[in-house]
């Protein structure tokens, strides 16, 4: 089946899902496995300022960054071949869910809240967005952008997989397809 000239074996592979649920670990794998080059967006947008999100959203505010990430996105979206992670907070854009699901595969990395809940002392201080917020705010704001991840090619829950499990069962998920669309 091809859609927009590729094949789908060509197209790029997009990890979506809230901050922290390992979308950059698994895409890094994921990659590797594939003999695909890996892009984590938020790395990226970091690389050209210079700084981390945290620190371009203080000193340039968050509509600068989502500016960035969306132009990012969609145009790395439209690349054959790459592993791409988004940031937790970018597939709520709708033009670059629009552009992902159109050129790419979607995984959703779906991580229980309880299970999230254990990660959150290794990663609150690198995420802008939790940033002053409360346990409850930040469980309002986790169930509020499942909806927007609802959107995808496949979801993999990750509650009991380790990185490399899930990886693997990802690789075999995409081997499956492409056989089947051959």
């Amino acid at each position: 089946m091809r859609k927009h000239g590729l094949p789908l074996r060509e197209k790029s592979i997009v990890f979506v899902g809230f901050m922290g649920v390992g979308k950059t670990t698994i895409g890094k794998l994921v990659a590797k496995k594939l003999y695909r080059d890996f892009i984590d967006v938020d790395e990226e947008i970091e690389k050209e300022f210079g700084m981390p999100p945290r620190a371009i959203f203080e000193k340039y505010g968050e509509k600068t960054f989502r500016e960035r990430e969306q132009s990012l996105s969609i145009s790395l979206s439209q690349s054959p071949l790459k592993v791409i992670s988004l940031g937790g907070g970018a597939f709520l854009n709708e033009e670059i869910r629009k552009a992902c699901l159109e050129n790419c595969l979607v995984f959703f990395l779906d991580l229980s809240w309880d299970s999230w809940k254990e990660r959150i002392s290794i990663i609150i201080d690198s995420r802008p967005v939790l940033q002053n917020k409360s346990l409850d705010e930040i469980e309002e704001l986790f169930y509020s952008r499942q909806k927007a991840y609802e959107l995808h090619n496949s979801k993999v829950k990750t509650d009991h997989l380790n990185e490399e499990e899930a990886a693997d069962y990802i690789i075999d998920s995409l081997k499956l397809a492409w056989e089947l669309n051959e």
